[in-house]
Formats: structure tokens, C-alpha cells, sequence
């Protein structure tokens, strides 16, 4: 197999990626007026009697997306998918069908439960036309937070996610019962984009796409092109952000209001801290509150730029070849705010406060075992599939076990990315949450539980992990998608 170095393979990439770039150009343009059509609301089930039960499929499906027919993946015919609610100690059971033409399972993103078996199980393999019915309960101490549910077929997962396979799994529980959340409006927020071509179907990627990670310059919300949320003058929103995308980052913040973060993927902070805006990594879940003290008009929710890395590069090749700025490579360097949804004011309540206290966050012991992982792309690469993805240099091997962990024990990971081209990179570790300790040597601000969390270039992130209740092979992997299927990812074995 003939090989290219880096230089060559962003050469040879130029043209399909200029091409499908004005292809999507041209898209949007052309439907820049019809882009306030409602999508269906998805469906909810919500546990009862401590069970919650439901038949889940998958299957292509044509959806009104943006005044446009597109053909989307779908749970259950819905983009996003059915909200799904339960509470800890809840046995769960789906029955699961696959109607699509390529093998695909279920991932219960960021929920801690078991790793075997038919539960969150990343090694299971369910063909086209063929059914599983997943089953596990969630233990009695699980955090109540916003988790969500996606295909983790590995080498489909980026194409799976990006048609539109992704749906909210919602635990309640002590967090809920905070007398002023209790009283906020709640709105459930999943942000996906898709790139669709001239007869509504989802764009194949280009090298360049598969390299940076794919993305679509149709941006929803719940499905829906700026929608509109509203609050009540003097009263509580509570806004619950899920990056369904597979390789976009989004930058939020919201015209005049601060934002109050009281909980991020493992669930509730201490106490609120209050942020102008909020960078959220693909994978990655944060709920705020926001207060209605504003005038009542409308407001803006945007999608501030942000360079998640990897272009400057890339530019400075464009540049030598007279091909222009990173906006006719697919659209990956946002110059411009975008606007996701917008909040108006509707009606006034009596003047509600933010809560002071919400749900202690545990300090976890010193670890006797520090392990490191460099992140990375490889410096030489093939057309087609050969470009690589690793973690210590290696790609995935579903017969190699990457790491020995003992159960009941904690450990600190220092997450290192040494991706020559300085590609930001979300770390994501299944069943076990974790807390961040420090970027670059510097304490984080606040202590909170994660299982997203993201690595930029040239960063080293220390997290501290316990490891507990389950053992069982499961993996840790980069969250931008198309890394994860190109190499990125690693098994973690936890023994009793």
C-alpha cells in the first residue's frame, strides 16, 4: 500500500473537500428562508413501578428537517429520539430491533452499570434484521443527571451518530427535589448538525471530513431549525445541553443572561457558578439555570466561533496552493456567531432565587497508580482509510487489552495531547465518572463528576478515577467520532 505523508494527503484531499464544501454552500443558500418547520417532539417513557420498559428500532426514515425532506437515521422513526426516564434502582429493558443495512448496538452514555452482558456493552454486535433486548438495573446511589443513548458499533459510530441516532436518557432524583428547581422551566436542549445533499441525504465524508471529524452546516435543535423557548419575568429556566454531534463543538451563550452551570455529564455541582458562556465538547451534557430579570423582548441563543484546532495548518497549505481560507474546506474555521434558538419572555412570576447549596461532590482519595496516555494522530497516512488515530501510539485492537485497572480502586490518568497538528480531543470513558484535577498543572476551578472531557492541543489533563462496583471490559476513547472509528480508543479491563 502506497503511503503519503501529511503535506501530500492535504493536497490530495483539497478538491473532493472544496467540492462538497460549495455543494453545501449552495444548500444552505437555497433554504435559508423555509428553516422554521417543527420537527415532532419526541416521545417520552418514563419508568413505573420501578421498570422502565419499551420496544426500541432503528431504521432510515424521511423527516422535515429545516422545510427540506431528509433522510435521516431514526429511534423509533424520531430525530433526536425518545427521551427516555428513570429513577436509581430502576431495572431497565429495551427491546432492541435493527432495521438498518449495517450492524449497530446501544452505548447508555455517561450511565455507571455494567459493562457486560446485554447492558452497556460496547462489544456487542447486532446485525441488520436481527433484535436484543437489553437489560440492567441502575444502582440504588446512581446521581440523578442528563445521560444520553447512541450507537457504539465500532467503524459506524461517526456515520450512525451523524444521520441522527441519539436520544436523551434522563435519571431523576435529588437534584430534582431542590425547591427552586423544582420551580424552574425545564427545556431539554439536543444539539445535532447534519449535512445534507440536493436530495436530502446525509453527505458522504471527504478525507478531510474523516481527518478533522464531519460536519454539517444545518444546525437543530431538538430537531428543529431556532426554535423558541420561553421564561416567565422574575422566574427560572432550566436548560439541560446535550452535544449530539459527532465531531461540532459548541460555544453557547446567551444574549445578556450569565448562565448558571449546576450540573455537568455525572451530575450536580456543589453550589452554582455562574459563566458568561459555555464551551461544550461532542459528548459532553451541562444543565443551567437562567434567571428571567432581563427586559422582556427576545434574546439569542448563539453558537460563538470557536478553532478546535488542526487548521492553522491546513490554511498555511491552502494558502501555498492558492486555494483559499478554511470556509471552502467544509466550513471548520466559524467566523460568525450562529443562532441556535431564541427565549422570549412570557408572563411574570413572583421573583424566584437561585438555589445557594445543590448536591456535595465527593473528594476522592490520593491514587497509589498514575498511568499516562498521549493522544495523537500518525504522522503517516494512506488514502482511503489508513489515516490512524492512537492512543501511545497504537489504533484499536478488539484483542488487545490496553490497560489493567483493579476494581475498587482509584487511579489518576494524565490525558496527554501530542497531536502534531494540535487537534483538540474530547476524552470519553465509559461506566466510571470521574473528576478533573488539573489542566496543565492548575487546579480546576470547581470539582464536578465527568465522563466527557475535552483534551486540546498541546494540553495535559489529569482526571482521578474510581473504579468501582463493576468489573468487565469496557474502553475509553476521543469523542470526535470519526477518530474513535479510525483508531482512537482503547480497552480497559477491570478486575475483581
Amino acid at each position: 500500500m502506497v503511503k503519503v505523508n501529511r503535506r501530500q494527503f492535504i493536497i490530495l484531499s483539497t478538491a473532493s473537500a472544496v467540492t462538497a464544501s460549495v455543494a453545501s454552500i449552495a444548500f444552505a443558500q437555497n433554504n435559508r428562508n423555509p428553516f422554521k418547520t417543527q420537527a415532532l417532539s419526541p416521545k417520552l417513557y418514563k419508568s413505573a413501578g420501578g421498570l422502565l420498559k419499551l420496544d426500541l428500532e432503528t431504521s432510515s426514515r424521511p423527516i422535515s428537517l429545516g422545510g427540506k425532506r431528509a433522510y435521516l437515521l431514526g429511534y423509533n422513526g424520531q430525530v433526536p429520539a425518545p427521551r427516555l426516564e428513570a429513577q436509581a434502582g430502576d431495572t431497565v429493558r429495551i427491546r432492541f430491533t435493527n432495521n438498518l443495512t449495517q450492524p449497530t448496538n446501544l452505548h447508555y452514555h455517561g450511565l455507571h452499570v455494567t459493562p457486560v452482558g446485554n447492558a452497556d456493552n460496547a462489544f456487542l454486535d447486532i446485525p441488520p434484521k436481527e433484535s436484543l433486548t437489553y437489560e440492567f438495573t441502575i444502582p440504588k446511589n446512581h446521581p440523578s443527571g442528563t445521560f444520553w443513548y447512541h450507537p457504539h458499533r465500532h467503524g459506524y459510530v461517526a456515520e450512525q451518530v451523524f444521520a441522527g441516532l441519539a436520544g436523551l436518557f434522563i435519571i431523576r432524583g435529588e437534584l430534582d427535589e431542590i425547591l427552586e428547581i423544582q420551580a424552574a422551566k425545564e427545556e431539554f436542549l439536543v444539539l445535532q448538525d447534519f449535512a445534507l445533499d440536493r436530495n436530502g441525504s446525509i453527505q458522504s465524508p471527504n478525507h478531510m471530513d474523516m481527518m478533522m471529524g464531519r460536519e454539517g452546516e444545518l444546525l437543530t435543535v431538538n430537531g428543529q431549525i431556532k426554535p423558541t423557548f420561553s421564561i416567565a419575568s422574575g422566574g427560572l429556566l432550566r436548560l439541560r445541553f446535550l452535544n449530539a454531534s459527532p465531531s461540532r463543538f459548541y460555544r453557547l451563550a446567551l444574549e445578556n443572561h450569565p448562565f448558571y452551570l449546576i450540573a455537568t455529564d455525572g451530575g450536580a455541582l456543589a453550589e452554582p457558578v455562574e459563566l458568561k458562556e459555555l464551551l461544550l465538547a461532542p459528548g459532553e451534557r451541562a444543565e443551567m439555570l437562567v434567571r428571567g430579570e432581563r427586559e422582556p423582548k427576545q434574546y439569542r441563543l448563539l453558537n460563538l466561533p470557536y478553532n478546535r484546532g488542526g487548521m492553522e495548518m491546513m490554511e498555511d497549505e491552502m494558502g501555498m496552493m492558492g486555494g483559499g481560507s478554511s470556509h471552502m474546506m467544509g466550513g471548520k474555521s466559524q467566523v460568525n456567531p450562529q443562532i441556535l434558538a431564541t427565549l422570549t419572555y412570557q408572563g411574570s412570576t413572583s421573583t424566584l432565587p437561585l438555589p445557594k447549596q445543590l448536591i456535595p461532590v465527593e473528594t476522592l482519595p490520593e491514587p497509589k497508580t498514575v498511568r499516562r496516555l498521549e493522544l495523537s494522530m500518525e504522522e503517516e497516512m494512506t488514502p482511503g482509510t489508513g489515516m490512524s488515530f492512537t492512543f501511545n501510539g497504537k489504533a484499536f485492537d478488539p484483542n488487545r487489552i490496553n490497560t489493567q485497572v483493579k476494581l475498587n480502586t482509584v487511579e489518576d490518568w494524565e490525558l496527554v495531547n501530542v497531536d502534531p497538528d494540535r487537534m483538540d480531543h474530547p476524552f470519553h470513558l465509559h461506566v466510571n465518572p470521574f473528576q478533573v484535577i488539573s489542566r496543565n498543572g492548575e487546579p480546576e476551578p470547581y470539582r464536578a463528576w465527568k465522563d466527557t472531557i475535552l483534551v486540546r492541543g498541546g494540553e495535559t489533563v489529569r482526571i482521578r478515577i474510581p473504579f468501582r462496583d463493576f468489573s468487565g471490559k469496557t474502553v475509553y476513547h476521543c469523542h470526535v467520532l470519526d477518530h474513535e472509528d479510525l483508531g482512537m480508543m482503547g480497552i480497559v479491563n477491570i478486575r475483581a
